[in-house]
């Protein structure tokens, strides 16, 4: 059993363990100063957030509340009943951003939509533009669709952030009433409460554990048990889109829906935090494991259909088809940050750097503007683009927003998901140019990685009476770790991904992390279909890809790499913002005359020859930044 994290009060962040939480680690103060995250962040304070409250406006979406609250006339606008979590998700954001950077005009463009939320609600605590406006008032008549409990989750989220982030309990007191409304209306059977039932899109069961962990109500954290528990009871119908064909405890493989899963799965592992439910836990170690091992893309990507926007059967990992919606990146990080603290084990940071980096960042331009709802892994040359929410092409806003303001929370909130402390010392689990605090312990980073592997470390702050560890996780895809820690120089000794540095320290005492970044070539296992003969170029935690633009003269379709040929590594200052690319040598085939059918006899030879060409590869992250083309991420070797 883990052990218990000590009683510190924790930082602000969208995770505070409750004070009798299972937990091996605790989330541990960050503050991001400079470098790869720092101007990722700065783009989203400067541009994405504050054109929130315009985007919202001309969405309608503030307009409803408007309504809801009789203050305005007129008819609902939005094409979803869930067009209210846009606003919360984007209030979460903009509280998680003034708790670190205080700005007048975002803090009154807060103050204004709390306002409006906390005058459209109802005087029972109910609160649903859509239910109160379209619907005439029928409430929980449409679980499977409605989304009602789905919205609630998002206000409380957006609630405790902004008491986390002010000290103030407008939006607190709203949140607190919309949940004690749930609590009075939704219970097992024999409860004497009016429905059995959950929502077709979890959320709610995360969020209110959240509240439980902010106001020290445990009927929360009990509602949010009890709806874990129904999902898989047929309350929907059985189907595994609302996560309600089998119980989480029985369950062996994530299936369904793919931000619905995680969602639900980031509650088990909070339920599994607070109550040390030894079955919860291992529910959730052993579906993170099949997760990995056969649903996620080499991006950290999730989710292989457009239809149903669901995950697929093991293996199936298609590119040009991939969904791999941006909320199901943010979901995922969500859900394995959790499991690091439940766990302390490395491996679930190793798979959010991995999607931090290539799956969410591909989600939002550099400029900041504009948007991918979902990430494929491959556009074909040629490609004929609908437009709408399932574009490959970058969009200004969706008709369904629920990327664009869940990216900005993440951005905003990402400082919270760096660092751990437990009784032993401090754990750094991403790197990033800033200072590490947890108790009386302070380190700060210098770092320009991701595109350099040294990450120079100097002690700040330390109790000089006690040993304490400093733990740094060596990323799974790292082969040469070299540390020096003062006169002493060696290869790393990391046991189960962390590199474990226990001393005695004193101020000023520095180590320095090297992290070997040689570009490498990446196969899939032979079971996934869809890449079988191919490779990906990789550089440190990033996973590259080619993009038209860079090869004049051709499409894509056509190209071969040559895996016999070194890779070479070429900083670009003037390209996307600054990147290093990665250079490979391939040659463009010769393609047969397709005439009127493109088959041939299995044993006919590859036309020879094939005119050479230099590969340029860039950050996946940063593909569709330039202008339309084909994109891919994937390379033929014959």
């Amino acid at each position: 059993m883990p052990r218990t994290p000590s009683a510190q009060p924790s930082p602000t962040g969208p995770v505070r363990l409750g004070p009798d939480a299972r937990a091996a680690l605790r989330p541990a103060r960050a503050e991001v100063a400079d470098g790869f995250w720092y101007a990722r962040r700065e783009v989203n304070a400067r541009t994405s957030l504050p054109q929130g409250p315009d985007l919202l406006e001309s969405a309608g979406n503030l307009h409803n509340l408007r309504l809801a609250a009789g203050t305005a006339e007129g008819e609902f606008q939005g094409a979803y009943p869930f067009v209210d979590t846009d606003v919360y998700k984007w209030l979460e954001a903009a509280a998680w951003q003034l708790a670190g950077q205080p700005a007048a005009e975002l803090e009154s463009d807060v103050d204004r939509i709390v306002a409006l939320v906390a005058a459209a609600q109802q005087s029972d605590g109910y609160l649903n533009t859509w239910f109160q406006l379209v619907k005439n008032g029928e409430r929980y008549q449409d679980l499977r669709w409605g989304h009602e409990l789905y919205c609630a989750g998002h206000l409380i989220q957006a609630a405790v952030a902004h008491h986390r982030a002010t000290g103030r309990t407008e939006l607190l007191d709203v949140a607190r009433r919309f949940a004690d409304h749930v609590d009075s209306v939704f219970g097992p059977p024999g409860s004497g409460k009016e429905i059995d039932g959950i929502d077709g899109h979890p959320e709610v069961e995360t969020a209110l554990v959240e509240l439980y962990r902010e106001t020290g109500e445990r009927r929360y954290l009990e509602l949010a048990g009890y709806f874990v528990d129904r999902h898989g009871h047929g309350l929907l119908g059985g189907e595994a889109y609302c996560q309600d064909r089998v119980p989480v405890r029985e369950a062996t493989n994530v299936e369904g829906h793919a931000v619905r899963q995680l969602y639900l799965l980031a509650a088990v592992a909070d339920l599994a935090t607070e109550t040390g439910e030894a079955e919860l836990r291992s529910a959730a170690e052993r579906l993170w494991q099949a997760m990995t091992t056969t649903k996620t893309h080499l991006t950290g990507g999730l989710g292989a259909h457009h239809d149903w926007e669901d995950f697929g059967d093991p293996y199936e990992l298609p590119n040009e088809r991939a969904y791999c919606e941006t909320c199901a990146a943010i979901a995922s990080v969500h859900w394995s940050w959790r499991m690091a603290l439940l766990t302390g084990e490395a491996r679930y940071s190793d798979l959010i750097e991995r999607t931090l980096f290539n799956g969410f960042l591909a989600g939002v331009s550099l400029d900041g503007e504009r948007w991918l709802y979902v990430n494929p892994l491959q556009v074909r040359d040629g490609h004929t683009d609908p437009g709408g929410d399932q574009s490959a092409r970058r969009t200004r806003w969706f008709r369904c927003a629920c990327c664009p303001p869940n990216v900005m929370r993440l951005l905003a909130g990402l400082e919270h998901y760096l660092a751990t402390g437990d009784d032993d010392g401090l754990q750094i689990h991403q790197y990033a140019t800033g200072r590490y605090t947890t108790g009386p312990i302070a380190v700060s980073a210098e770092t320009d990685y991701p595109w350099h592997g040294s990450i120079a470390l100097t002690v700040e702050d330390t109790p000089t009476d006690r040993p304490w560890t400093l733990s740094l996780r060596i990323p799974q895809w790292c082969r040469d770790v070299r540390v020096r820690c003062g006169e002493e120089t060696y290869d790393s000794a990391a046991v189960d991904g962390w590199l474990r540095l226990e001393r005695t320290w004193a101020p000023g005492d520095r180590v320095v992390l090297e992290l070997g970044m040689e570009p490498r070539l990446t196969a899939a296992d032979p079971r996934v279909d869809a890449v079988r003969g191919c490779v990906a170029i990789e550089r440190g935690p990033l996973v590259y890809c080619l993009e038209q633009v860079d090869h004049p003269g051709g499409g894509l379709d056509d190209i071969v790499i040559d895996t016999t040929r070194p890779l070479a590594v070429k900083h670009r200052p003037d390209l996307l913002g600054g990147v290093t690319t990665v250079v490979a040598a391939g040659r463009r085939r010769h393609l047969p005359d397709a005439g009127w059918w493109p088959y041939t006899a299995a044993d006919e030879p590859e036309r020879p020859g094939g005119d050479p060409v230099e590969l340029t590869a860039v950050p996946y992250y940063a593909w569709a930044n330039r202008q339309d083309g084909a994109m891919r991420v994937w390379l033929p070797t014959s």
